[in-house]
């Protein structure tokens, strides 16, 4: 039988530790295909490469078994050059983005480079899902999730996904406690509220730095936030249409613009 065919891409970089850890883990299930950025992307978004040229080569970081390829483009980028260049007329199973240094909860999935990937995917139409790690600590544990990270895509791979739906997946931290299991989840209603510091450079240029604090106003115990503070996987199935249905019927009904 024929292996399944899985993507992975990341935001971190093609030689971070959260994409070594996860092409290992989909090597126990298909054969692997990498594209992934050539340098850091976190924070990117769905940004693509727009009026500027976008480079591509082959590297041997994953071993002769792993078709691996670096860009110099964004996630979003990396996952549409895999399509109509690197597979070409092959379909993907299955793509995966991460695993992410770093939490991608509530509206982090909005400035996610990671997710960004798996979204793309899913604009496609290829079950996708990225995976993060909630652990900003330079020497952060990965290990405790992997088991986790296969169960979960051979669940996509065995019962697939509902067609333009991707799967925000994150992970606590490593505590002195296993994790408790998995949560499907909602997204929390959180922000970032941030400040920004007026600093001036050696030759007296302004510049600013962003900092600030990630603040829940969430108290349910149904969504990502929760599940993370409480030790579980959370698991939240995201789409890319941002419309307010909702809100069709409200603006048709009260609203009156004449020119």
């Amino acid at each position: 039988m024929q292996r399944p065919l899985i993507l992975v891409s990341n935001d971190d970089g093609v030689t971070s530790k959260g994409i070594r850890h996860l092409v290992e883990c989909m090597k126990e299930l298909g054969e692997v295909v990498v594209v992934a950025p050539n340098s850091p992307q976190s924070g990117m978004g769905h940004a693509i490469t727009i009026g500027n040229t976008l480079r591509l080569d082959k590297t041997d970081i994953f071993g002769e078994d792993v078709t691996a390829y670096e860009s110099s483009g964004t996630p979003a980028d990396c996952v549409k050059l895999a399509k109509h260049h690197v597979l070409k007329d092959r379909t993907p199973d299955l793509i995966v983005s991460g695993i992410n240094h770093g939490s991608n909860t509530s509206i982090s999935v909005l400035y996610s480079g990671t997710m960004s990937a798996a979204i793309e995917g899913a604009i496609e139409g290829y079950p996708s899902i990225g995976f993060s790690l909630c652990d900003y600590a330079q020497d952060a544990e990965f290990v405790h999730a992997l088991d986790y990270v296969k169960a979960i895509a051979k669940q996509v791979l065995d019962k697939g996904l509902p067609k333009h739906t991707t799967l925000n997946v994150n992970f606590p931290p490593k505590r002195n406690e296993q994790i408790k299991g998995v949560k499907i989840c909602r997204q929390a209603r959180a922000k970032w509220e941030e400040e920004f510091d007026q600093r001036f450079d050696p030759n007296g240029r302004r510049y600013f730095w962003m900092a600030g604090n990630f603040v829940n106003f969430d108290k349910g115990e149904d969504n990502d936030e929760w599940a993370i503070a409480n030790n579980y996987v959370s698991i939240v199935p995201c789409q890319f249409d941002l419309t307010a249905h909702h809100t069709i019927s409200m603006l048709n009904d009260e609203w009156d613009i004449k020119i």
